[in-house]
């Protein structure tokens, strides 16, 4: 640690605290005191317990639905803000409603280029967040945004398996450059699955691209939320004869009906870390610490350091 430079201090939304005494201790510094009051209808604020006058703060907190974890982050920047602090850094794990990010159909929103106008104007500077799950948001933002790769984390963990005949496959066609990247690092083939939606959440036809026979298959995502895709592409992938099937995804919402379709499903595991606090276990998750890749890169950014190695896939 440079001398010159005050270390910068540590804070979180209440949904990312496990996560966020992780991050810290990795760091070398205690979270930052925070207490959040609550109103008896619902309401809350959250105050700053500590001088941070002049000083860098990262504000840890994933934004998965519901509402009210946005909503935090948004009221622990405007008060850093007000409160002086000279950068504040909104640390995103997770950055929720980002599915939303181009018109699908007529009159509906754009939501991730919403957030990022809600998070300029309470007043972050800079944006930390992992695994995007549409690249182009990092240009919905005016200030610098740090897009990090999960893949740091899980090409160790996928090399440690020693898996022969192995074959990374896409859920969908959206996700094919993430499993090519995957591929190229691991020198293996690519099989993509050809979804047909009815609706949101709801899959009406999945076709396989590619030949899986006697091989042990990685799928590759972002996310999972109601494990439909992913649990009906790893049973479709055992029908054509695959080995094993296994998943990496980055951010588990794991909503609905997730659990009861992952234990029913032919997946061996299912394999993500924990920019999402888990609603409740399962044999089938390995859950892998994203802390030291945050802790890692924000005491880059803070002094003023490369970063560029997690960039890549």
């Amino acid at each position: 640690m440079s001398n010159n430079i005050p270390e910068a201090k540590i804070f979180t939304c209440t949904q990312s605290k496990d996560l966020a005494e992780k991050i810290a201790a990795a760091y070398g510094v205690e979270l930052g005191k925070v207490i959040t009051s609550t109103y008896s209808d619902g309401e809350f604020q959250p105050s700053y317990e500590e001088s941070i006058r002049g000083k860098r703060i990262f504000i840890i907190g994933s934004t998965h639905p519901e509402p009210r974890n946005l909503m935090e982050m948004l009221l622990m920047i405007d008060a850093a803000k007000r409160a002086s602090a000279r950068h504040i850094t909104a640390v995103m794990p997770y950055f929720g409603w980002a599915r939303q990010d181009r018109k699908d159909k007529p009159r509906v929103p754009i939501a991730a280029k919403l957030i990022a106008k809600m998070l300029e104007a309470a007043g972050a500077t800079r944006i930390i967040t992992m695994d995007l799950h549409a690249d182009q948001i990092q240009g919905f933002f005016e200030k610098p945004v740090d897009h990090l790769f999960a893949s740091t984390i899980f090409l160790p963990y996928l090399k440690s398996l020693n898996l022969d005949n192995l074959t990374i496959a896409s859920p969908d066609m959206g996700g094919s450059k993430r499993a090519y990247a995957y591929s190229k690092a691991l020198g293996s083939d690519v099989v993509i699955c050809y979804k047909q939606r009815a609706k949101a959440n709801v899959i009406s036809h999945m076709e396989l691209i590619g030949d899986v026979t006697g091989k042990n298959v990685v799928l590759v995502d972002d996310m999972v939320d109601t494990a439909g895709t992913l649990t009906k592409a790893a049973d479709l992938m055992i029908e054509r004869g695959a080995k094993s099937v296994r998943a990496i995804c980055t951010h588990p919402i794991l909503s609905g009906s997730a659990y009861k379709r992952l234990e029913k499903s032919k997946l061996e595991e299912l394999i993500v870390t924990n920019s999402i606090p888990l609603k409740q276990k399962s044999e089938k998750l390995r859950v892998l610490s994203c802390a030291e890749l945050f802790a890692e890169v924000m005491h880059n950014v803070h002094h003023n350091q490369s970063i560029s190695n997690k960039f890549v896939m």
